[in-house]
């Protein structure tokens, strides 16, 4: 797999993300201690932590007078944890609305406790979020305050149109900026913000993150479709049982293909591993992978006027790499060239 942290141009990426990691383990303590083991259940499985990596990498980018910064402070580490515990959050919350059983190859905090559990713990985490996020200042709180509320916007866009094999590509872009893609932006914005750039850097860091987050996105949705329960640490296939159509899937609905039969309504397992094998196999793949190309086009267009600082050049290999993440038979695609 490809290396997605924004970081890996640093030779000191992994002791900064261990600042993160102990930042995070420590954020997540709370005063009753059933609910620190809730809260903290997740941590301990990893995860890529590309969301404070992406702080940390724009933070790096450059200072107001154009010099690039080398040190990693305690404000971007802070920044890194409150956003990180935002994706944390909402994982919490994404897994009671699909009755998960595992997330990154250990039990989902509602298959363990509970949904309701589950639900208190997230909040807890959102809460400590917007706390991280006051100590930076008041726009680095009201930044992350709207953000959730642009994910919860997202999310429920999405929960809309459950099972409709109408959907259009529009409403899917609009649910995945909300829910996903927003949170980036944010991310490389409160980095920017912490590292005091000037409004013109801040405003090529959020467009950055943004489009980086929608070929995220896009990208995760057909690793859904075409990676294993193995590569996922979770069951393949989910989100056509959950009936979340998405970008591969919405485009043969709207060609009239035959899967249509087979969607709109609940599936089993054979009927979803058929669907997604139908899925896999169409042309919608490669075209998908498109776009998400030129979201990462987009991404590394807003990077242009910068100079090749360790955290621009992060940035930008973070980005050309994303397509990497696909098992190549999807990703042939010879006129892409991000060198």
């Amino acid at each position: 797999m490809a290396p997605l942290s924004p970081l890996q141009a640093r030779p000191t990426a992994d002791d900064d993300l261990a600042r993160v990691e102990t930042a995070l383990r420590a954020a997540a303590v709370t005063g009753d201690e059933f609910l620190t083991e809730v809260t903290s259940h997740l941590i301990p499985a990893g995860g890529k932590r590309l969301r404070p990596a992406f702080v940390i990498a724009s933070a790096l980018a450059l200072n107001p007078q154009g010099a690039a910064p080398t040190a990693v402070t305690d404000e971007m580490v802070c920044g890194g944890v409150a956003v990180e515990l935002v994706h944390l959050g909402s994982l919490y919350h994404d897994d009671v609305m699909d009755d998960a059983q595992t997330r990154r190859g250990i039990e989902a905090v509602n298959y363990r406790w509970g949904n309701l559990k589950a639900i208190l713990a997230g909040d807890f985490l959102l809460a400590k979020a917007s706390e991280l996020a006051a100590s930076l200042g008041t726009e680095v709180a009201t930044l992350l305050a709207a953000t959730i509320g642009r994910l919860c916007e997202g999310q429920v866009r999405e929960l809309q149109l459950i099972y409709d094999t109408s959907r259009t590509e529009d409403q899917y872009f609009l649910a995945i900026g909300g829910k996903t893609a927003e949170l980036y932006a944010t991310s490389c914005r409160i980095g920017g913000l912490v590292a005091g750039v000037d409004s013109a850097t801040l405003e090529c860091l959020s467009a950055f993150g943004l489009a980086y987050g929608m070929a995220f996105q896009i990208v995760d949705d057909l690793l859904d479709l075409v990676a294993s329960d193995e590569q996922l640490g979770k069951p393949s296939g989910n989100d056509l049982r959950e009936g979340v159509y998405t970008l591969p899937v919405i485009r043969m609905l709207a060609n009239g293909h035959p899967v249509g039969d087979l969607l709109g309504q609940p599936l089993d397992d054979a009927q979803r591993d058929e669907a997604r094998a139908v899925v896999a196999a169409g042309s919608e793949i490669a075209t998908s992978v498109e776009t998400a190309l030129s979201y990462v086009s987009q991404a590394l267009d807003t990077l242009a006027p910068f100079d090749a600082t360790a955290g621009v050049v992060g940035l930008r290999a973070a980005a050309s790499n994303l397509l990497g993440v696909l098992p190549p038979v999807t990703t042939g695609n010879p006129t892409a060239d991000f060198s």
